[in-house]
């Protein structure tokens, strides 16, 4: 049963660390939401440690903490960031040995996960009467393609050639006001996996990779926590608050992002997806 707080930080001292989605909890379409900066030196104070949990993959570690500084977030440090690019990037590294990895996205996301010393060929470039050499195909990114034609290209490319499929981005939707979202990567991975009925490798919330990785960091010196010394928070039930909940953590819901106070207690019951705790926001 889910519980409404008053206070975020009221229940983030009862934990020694704290897991944050970015987008929704730090940041929206406007920018950094006011008062994320105080919450996070409130943390510091507090000596709770902290990473923020990203399924955003267009950006590394370096310039994801860029961002945020430029938002006003200065004292955000590079390795509190964990993105599921990252992990796609090593996945990718470790399992191609040759060949070229075709992309959906921009350049920009490809040039950071695609660094494995192959080469790679963005959708639009793919001559669907000469694939021998692509060896894997990834999903970064919602831009950087065209919608008109370059989706009909990936599904074709994907019914002639059986590769690893990668999505680097699992989040199916993002906020891009109060009232609207816009299609992310992996809703575009979603409808090809429905056309295809193909299974991709997903990273990111809600899967398993990224709460594995985020828990062998923070104890990568000795083993000083637990799954129980954790709280999850995020705004988006189906990826953040699952993925907790999968893995073992204390999760909460806040209300700054995708899943807004109106809608809250209609997305818990339909979905079965339950945060243990729903504040309005991280900043009290």
């Amino acid at each position: 049963m889910q519980l409404r707080v008053p206070s975020f930080r009221e229940i983030a001292k009862q934990f020694k660390v704290i897991f944050l989605d970015s987008y929704g909890v730090l940041k929206n379409h406007k920018g950094l939401i006011d008062g994320v900066s105080d919450t996070i030196q409130f943390l510091r104070d507090e000596g709770i440690e902290l990473r923020v949990l990203t399924n955003d993959a267009s950006r590394s570690q370096q310039q994801q903490a860029e961002v945020f500084d430029r938002l006003g977030l200065k004292n955000l440090k590079v390795d509190e960031i964990i993105t599921s690019g990252m992990l796609a990037k090593q996945f990718l590294s470790h399992k191609i040995k040759s060949g070229k990895i075709a992309y959906l996205g921009t350049e920009n996301s490809a040039e950071y996960i695609l660094q494995s010393g192959l080469q790679h060929i963005a959708v639009r470039d793919i001559d669907l009467d000469n694939l021998d050499e692509i060896s894997a195909f990834v999903f970064l990114d919602d831009e950087g393609f065209d919608w008109n034609t370059d989706i009909d290209t990936t599904v074709n490319f994907l019914r002639r050639k059986t590769v690893p499929v990668i999505v680097a981005n699992s989040d199916k939707y993002y906020p891009v006001n109060k009232n609207d979202v816009s299609v992310a990567t992996g809703g575009i991975a979603k409808l090809c996996e429905s056309m295809l009925n193909k299974k991709f490798i997903h990273f990111g919330k809600p899967d398993t990779q990224m709460f594995n990785y985020a828990f062998e960091h923070i104890n990568h010196d000795a083993f000083k926590y637990t799954k129980d010394d954790i709280l999850m928070v995020g705004d988006t039930l189906s990826t953040d608050i699952l993925g907790g909940n999968k893995f073992g953590l204390k999760t909460m819901l806040v209300l700054t992002g995708n899943t807004r106070s109106d809608n809250a207690d209609l997305w818990i019951n339909s979905s079965g997806i339950i945060p243990d705790y729903i504040c309005q926001s991280i900043l009290e």
